[in-house]
């Protein structure tokens, strides 16, 4: 029963939100067309699992997750680095990093999970456990807009992105690459859930890296690469790209 009840209150928040009311007539009308076609194969109330969001024409993605992923590994593919270290990105994105580079990485919540050139270490983003100027590849996607928020379990702090910035440069060596993403366009704090800036502020935030390109999912979604920081200061909810690096 706590399965069966489970699976229907899914299928009206997942992938959209009570939208799945609206394909409730439809679901019904296939069980009873699958149940009369199928009639060696008996259909149970108890297994069902509906998904009522998903009859779409196109496959629906999250844009600054699917560019900022892809984007990193072509970054990457080009660098060709012997081992990258991440903090706090997407598991997704790192599952698929660790195919091509020896790949750390490092999150609040340490992932439990074995998979081969992946290694999970726990810590904090505002206090990293590595030595100064000691990593030469370095990312961390749509992660600093978070710190401080109190969203996941971390402590409130006004300046948590400002303290995880300056951590993140502080342990990049000279000649890495940092990268990074986050939420740009309208500055403002949307607490608990993120902040978005001005993309001006995110390169002051990392003084003294330099900042080697610069690029960004607008607001319909589509990437625009290798642009100047000022097209993107009057999106609503963009996702700047940076390419940070520090002078050998």
């Amino acid at each position: 029963m706590r399965a069966f009840l489970r699976n229907w209150l899914l299928a009206f928040l997942v992938p959209r939100p009570l939208i799945g009311i609206f394909f409730l007539p439809r679901y019904f009308r296939h069980w009873r067309e699958y149940r009369k076609l199928s009639s060696g194969n008996p259909l149970a109330w108890r297994d069902a699992y509906p998904c009522l969001g998903d009859w779409v024409t196109a496959t629906p993605f999250d844009a600054h997750y699917f560019h900022q992923g892809a984007w990193l590994a072509r970054q990457l593919g080009h660098k060709k680095p012997p081992l990258h270290v991440d903090i706090g990105s997407s598991v997704l994105t790192m599952s698929v990093i660790s195919a091509v580079t020896e790949t750390v990485f490092l999150d609040y919540r340490p992932l439990q999970v074995r998979i081969t050139n992946l290694h999970s270490v726990s810590g904090s983003i505002t206090s990293l456990p590595f030595g100064d100027k000691g990593i030469s590849s370095l990312s961390s996607l749509h992660v600093i807009e978070h710190i401080g928020l109190g969203r996941y379990g971390d402590p409130i702090d006004p300046q948590g992105s400002v303290k995880a910035a300056i951590e993140l440069a502080r342990v990049l060596a000279p000649g890495g690459r940092l990268y990074v993403s986050t939420p740009v366009g309208r500055e403002r704090v949307c607490f608990n859930g993120h902040r978005v800036f001005h993309p001006n502020t995110v390169a002051d935030m990392f003084k003294p890296l330099s900042l080697e390109s610069f690029s960004v999912v607008d607001d319909a979604g589509a990437l625009n690469r290798d642009i100047s920081t000022s097209q993107a200061a009057d999106l609503e909810y963009g996702c700047g790209l940076f390419v940070f690096v520090r002078n050998s």
